[in-house]
């Protein structure tokens, strides 16, 4: 995309650098996973998306075998990382507990993507439990990943939701961020919304940018993508270009304002401790959202 200051990211997204095997195939394989059960490692989560994590942040596998005799039905299996891994909801969690939004920096990247993994499987049960074409209570089947009526034999898979995330910006040295009604003061991020049916993604960046801002915008440019399991999303990470002169004016009502910051003010403000209020014009989101990465790729960008 020439003459538009396009930039990529210095690294993947935090939560798309897991490169732990999913193991597809012993999903189907009730007796392999069985067998591996006794030196399977079991991640445990309460209702809220919290899990259990040692004094460093890290997450605390407990050992299937201490768990159950055997895979509980209610029981997903995650993959093979050294062992073959599993997530199991509970009610209630020993302390301490961690939570992604907030906890995601302190894990490595398979556990970063096992917890992804195990977030999005759960949240999606639990909007799954009847079908969704007869109303039927549906079981657990396949470790897991789907869910079947047990009348008609219907499966009904795990569901993800796409979305884009758009680093809007001049091609220059400025960046247009939003800020949604219920973020603190001066805590600003980027532009996302869903994709609708029969849209492209590259439609819906353009389609969002004028919803939240009034901003017409132009060269869509995808980047990465970063899963997001509040409840069960695919961010799709995207850049856009649009032209500072225009009056912002939101639509939607989403926002309760959109602002062009320069490239400098950006930089000041990924420099300081996220979380800390120190009197910054500037807050962004945390490192664990693809959010920050998609700033921090454009302000580490080269300038025009």
């Amino acid at each position: 995309m020439s003459g538009t200051g396009s930039f990529d990211f210095p690294e993947p997204p935090l939560l798309s650098r897991a490169v732990f095997d999913r193991a597809d195939a012993l999903r189907s394989d009730p007796a392999a996973l069985t067998d591996g059960w006794p030196a399977a490692q079991i991640l445990l989560i309460d209702r809220r998306g919290r899990y259990p994590v040692d004094a460093s942040g890290a997450l605390r596998w407990s050992a299937a075998a201490e768990v159950a005799a055997a895979p509980p039905a209610e029981a997903i299996f995650l993959g093979v990382a050294g062992t073959h891994r599993w997530a199991l909801a509970v009610d209630d969690l020993t302390e301490p507990v961690g939570e992604l939004r907030t906890g995601a920096h302190l894990l490595g990247a398979d556990d970063a993507g096992l917890l992804a993994t195990a977030l999005g499987l759960l949240n999606w049960h639990r909007s799954a439990e009847f079908s969704p074409v007869d109303g039927s209570r549906t079981t657990v089947d396949k470790a897991g990943w789907v869910r079947r009526n047990p009348a008609t034999g219907h499966e009904e898979y795990p569901r993800t939701d796409p979305a884009v995330i758009m680093v809007v910006h001049d091609g220059a040295d400025q960046v247009l961020l939003g800020r949604q009604q219920v973020w603190p003061q001066r805590w600003f991020s980027t532009l996302a919304g869903f994709v609708e049916p029969g849209e492209s993604a590259e439609q819906t960046v353009l389609r969002e940018v004028a919803e939240e801002t009034g901003v017409s915008a132009h060269s869509p440019r995808y980047l990465g993508s970063q899963p997001w399991p509040f409840p069960r999303s695919l961010m799709l990470g995207f850049e856009a270009v649009a032209d500072p002169g225009q009056p912002i004016a939101p639509v939607d009502g989403e926002l309760a304002e959109a602002r062009w910051f320069h490239r400098e003010q950006v930089r000041a403000a990924l420099a300081g401790e996220w979380g800390a209020d120190d009197g910054a014009e500037l807050l962004l989101p945390p490192s664990v959202s693809i959010a920050r990465s998609l700033i921090a790729g454009w302000a580490g960008g080269p300038q025009r």
